[in-house]
């Protein structure tokens, strides 16, 4: 095991699992905060944590929402215990959030949104008895008979065309074609969700966006600790010497920086966790008369890192896996509002006040275009009389219901004439268009994760006879546990941090519904809605 007191560690990645990383080696292995240092190519941390004013145009932009739940995140929750809030002394960044979802509570009146601006009853969840028995199916079949099975040939037509695909598929954001492993874990981690699936009231959020709330909290912390951050350094490759494959080890990175090419060599009793991969890759913005670019090259540095550091071993991952952006890209807009009146509006007609709604997913868009309101004001610096909404949409190659081009090919303001067209907003619509900025955001590999896979296609946390390296984030193999969320990239750098530095403190469990019996039977019951 390595020694927390002499090492240095070396975090690729300025996201939250090398933030979390950072935060266990000091907090429970004791290593002082200077002996970290975090690898970063942009010039800010937090990774898809992220929220900021938008590069395109006046306003604010956030490139995807994550909903958190008090039951599944157990690792995050441990990590923010610790961490303390930024505006409120005394409490923890989790106390900050309980408090707050103690008094902002999720209960979506408008889930579903049929043609016509039509609520629908989302309550009843349309699964027949073929649907049910091919539920049953998927969570009996091990994940080693699933292999690289997609979902869709597992399910018949009718499953697809429910209430409850309709729901579970936009808040997951899961294709038809994605992989049934990760539908499987999905469902068996959240089986506690199938009984509130129409409300959403499992989700727990942040006051603020999550990287002012989450992301902005954890790097003060850090800082406050010592730990050396430095951005706009891009790590390209790194060397291992695997002559030995019981005491395999990472011993050189080599890095681009705004000065040029650099070394670090590690010596022997140092280590470097590295994470692989990236939701955000590639992210292009456009704005309220421009469509974003779709970049399909890779350019981002995360997944080049992983493509050559694949090339050195058989078990360090295969991420052309997962390089199919067509099948997983999908695009996410944020409106800003300027001025109350479409922020009344939705709030009239969906029955709830900003920030106690969910998505409300519009069933008949070409795009399958979903819409969401936060709690205002999302970001701590916002005007007053300045608001935020964001949305996304699933299916960007299709022409609009109204706009009849392809959501890919959209500016922010046709993306927002479709959106006043599902919700019949006529009678505003000048006005809406006058006042909003519309920020669209095009994501390559949103949803690659969820690629069909075979095991060996995501490399283990501790990869066999990994004496100091590891590896994090989203595209990691962590039995069970379900990815695209926040929870995972937590539970991976506790994996890492732990395993490498010999920390007998547990780990905590994987939640899983079907353990509690009451759990079941509510699911049971919802399926038969």
């Amino acid at each position: 095991m390595l020694d927390p007191k002499h090492a240095d560690v070396w975090l690729v990645g300025g996201g939250i699992a090398s933030m979390a990383a950072a935060t266990f080696l000091i907090r429970d292995a004791g290593m002082p905060g200077a002996r970290i240092h975090i690898l970063e190519e942009l010039g800010l941390a937090g990774g898809c944590l992220d929220g900021s004013t938008s590069p395109t145009q006046p306003g604010y932009v956030t490139r995807g929402g994550r909903m958190l739940c008090e039951e599944v995140y157990q690792c995050l929750w441990n990590l923010l215990d610790g961490i303390p809030s930024l505006e409120r002394p005394g409490l923890s960044v989790r106390q900050e959030i309980v408090a707050f979802n103690d008094q902002v509570r999720t209960e979506a009146h408008a889930r579903l949104i049929g043609d016509g601006a039509r609520i629908l009853d989302a309550r009843h969840y349309g699964l027949d008895g073929r649907d049910r028995a091919e539920l049953t199916r998927l969570l009996a079949t091990p994940e080693a008979l699933l292999g690289a099975r997609r979902i869709d040939e597992l399910f018949s037509a009718h499953f697809f065309e429910s209430h409850f695909w309709q729901m579970w598929r936009t808040t997951f954001a899961f294709q038809n074609w994605h992989s049934a492993i990760e539908l499987r874990r999905y469902f068996l981690r959240f089986l506690q969700e199938f009984p509130r699936m129409h409300t959403l009231a499992g989700v727990r959020r942040t006051p603020y966006n999550q990287y002012d709330s989450i992301a902005v909290p954890l790097q003060r912390w850090l800082l406050d600790q010592g730990v050396d951050v430095r951005f706009g350094h891009r790590v390209t490759d790194i060397d291992f010497d695997q002559s030995d494959p019981a005491r395999r080890r990472a011993t050189r990175l080599h890095l681009l920086t705004r000065e040029g090419p650099q070394a670090i060599a590690l010596a022997d009793g140092d280590a470097c966790l590295v994470t692989l991969g990236s939701i955000t890759a590639d992210a292009t913005y456009g704005s309220n008369s421009d469509a974003p670019e779709l970049i399909r090259d890779r350019r981002d540095g995360a997944w080049s890192l992983w493509e050559t550091l694949a090339r050195k071993a058989d078990d360090f991952g295969r991420p052309h896996t997962f390089f199919n952006v067509d099948d997983n890209k999908w695009e996410s807009f944020t409106l800003t509002m300027h001025g109350r009146t479409l922020l009344d509006r939705i709030a009239r007609f969906s029955g709830n006040e900003p920030g106690t709604g969910a998505l409300m997913t519009f069933v008949d868009s070409n795009w399958l275009m979903s819409l969401v309101v936060p709690y205002q004001p999302h970001f701590p610096d916002m005007p007053a009389d300045t608001f935020t909404a964001w949305g996304y949409g699933l299916f960007i190659d299709a022409p609009g219901n109204h706009v009849r081009k392809p959501m890919a090919q959209c500016s922010g303001r046709e993306l927002l004439q479709e959106l006043l067209h599902h919700l019949r907003f006529d009678d505003i619509r000048d006005e809406a268009l006058a006042s909003t900025d519309v920020t669209p955001v095009m994501l390559p590999y949103a949803s690659a994760m969820f690629a069909p896979r075979k095991p060996a296609d995501r490399p283990r946390v501790l990869p066999v006879g990994a004496a100091n390296f590891a590896f994090l984030g989203q595209h990691v193999e962590l039995p069970d546990d379900t990815v695209y969320t926040v929870e995972y990239s937590v539970h991976c750098a506790m994996h890492a941090v732990y395993g490498l530095f010999g920390i007998d403190k547990p780990i905590p469990a994987i939640y899983q519904g079907l353990h509690d019996p009451k759990v079941g039977l509510d699911a049971l019951a919802a399926a038969f809605s």
